[in-house]
């Protein structure tokens, strides 16, 4: 029998602390209750969405239909051989407890990827990725219901579709709801620090031999200086993706503005950092009202005291404006609005 809730508060689901309401709202602890759930959706004749971590989320302040929330648990071996081993991590598990798991077991391949907030079932939808690093580089297969098949599909890498901050599962919205996924780490470990910031780190602490513990450490230690604790300042992690751009048009900035910071993609295209772009437009550390600019990162907008998702998509999009006039770059924002009803 289904446990539906009615009128739940979701501030303590999404990681901006929205007060929003949840009509009906549903825990997810196993794959059995997804197909009970949909078909109560469509007798109720009401949409659902799904909800993981919430970490990377705009909440509406009335949440219609019925709310998925993924609870499945659970993290085994599937294979292992002398040079790596594959994972299966299902999707509620808290992602990066899922990465300090495999620095404490020496199997390297997500280590640049702590301490990003959210749950397992969430990382393909956006394919995370960190300091050089992807989820899609590990990846091997996402396992989800498909909502339009009524059954459940395999997807292996080729077959997500990953890009930058991109999948089939984010394009689908609410046709795929994500179980779990098999990803393929090494026990061979064989580091090499890509980020100057990593380096510099290394470098001050005198580390040459360096570790999958000091990776991690090092990383969480820089997020940790960079970005807020959600628990004590409310923000959904990084708002705006980094815009790519042509290559001639980054050259042409660089001549306009010599400390731009960009990072090559090809022979055609640069990818812009966008917290620099925000920064040089002033909006660092910006108050109004209920929602800010965070001081020490300007990629992150923040909530001050309760704020709603219109206050907040209204800053952004000010910024926005400010970034193209003087840049001629359009900001794509990176949190999902939810819900998007199925």
């Amino acid at each position: 029998m289904l446990r539906i809730e009615k009128n739940v508060n979701l501030i303590a689901f999404n990681t901006l602390s929205f007060h929003s309401i949840a009509a009906n709202f549903l825990s997810i602890t196993s794959e059995e209750q997804l197909a009970p759930a949909l078909d109560y959706c469509a007798q109720q004749q009401i949409g659902y969405q799904v909800l993981s971590g919430g970490s990377n989320l705009l909440m509406a302040e009335e949440i219609p239909g019925l709310t998925l929330h993924i609870q499945i648990k659970g993290i085994s071996k599937l294979k292992e051989s002398d040079s790596k081993l594959t994972l299966r991590v299902s999707a509620g598990e808290n992602w990066h407890q899922l990465v300090e798991y495999s620095v404490n077991n020496n199997w390297q391949g997500i280590e640049n990827l702590a301490l990003i907030p959210g749950l397992v079932g969430a990382s393909p939808v956006q394919n995370i990725g960190a300091y050089g690093t992807e989820l899609k580089d590990v990846l091997l297969k996402v396992y989800a219901y498909d909502t339009q098949m009524k059954r459940f599909r395999e997807f292996d890498n080729k077959q997500c579709e990953f890009a930058y901050r991109d999948s089939v599962f984010k394009r689908a919205k609410g046709r795929y709801i994500i179980t779990y996924i098999d990803i393929e780490l090494s026990k061979k470990t064989n580091i090499e620090a890509k980020y100057q910031v990593l380096k510099d780190y290394f470098a001050a602490k005198s580390i040459k031999k360096i570790s999958l513990k000091d990776v991690f450490e090092g990383i969480c230690l820089i997020r940790s200086s960079k970005l807020p604790d959600p628990k004590v300042t409310p923000n959904a992690g990084s708002f705006f993706k980094n815009p790519i751009i042509t290559t001639k048009h980054f050259q042409e900035l660089k001549t306009k503005y010599p400390n731009i910071v960009g990072y090559k993609v090809s022979d055609r295209s640069t990818k812009v950092a966008a917290g620099w772009l925000i920064e040089h437009c002033g909006w660092k550390g910006y108050r109004s009202k209920a929602v800010g600019v965070y001081p020490k990162q300007a990629l992150v907008l923040i909530n001050t005291g309760g704020a709603t998702i219109d206050q907040i998509l209204n800053l952004a999009k000010k910024i926005s404006h400010s970034i193209d006039s003087e840049f001629n770059i359009s900001l794509e924002i990176e949190p999902q609005l939810f819900p998007n009803i199925s």
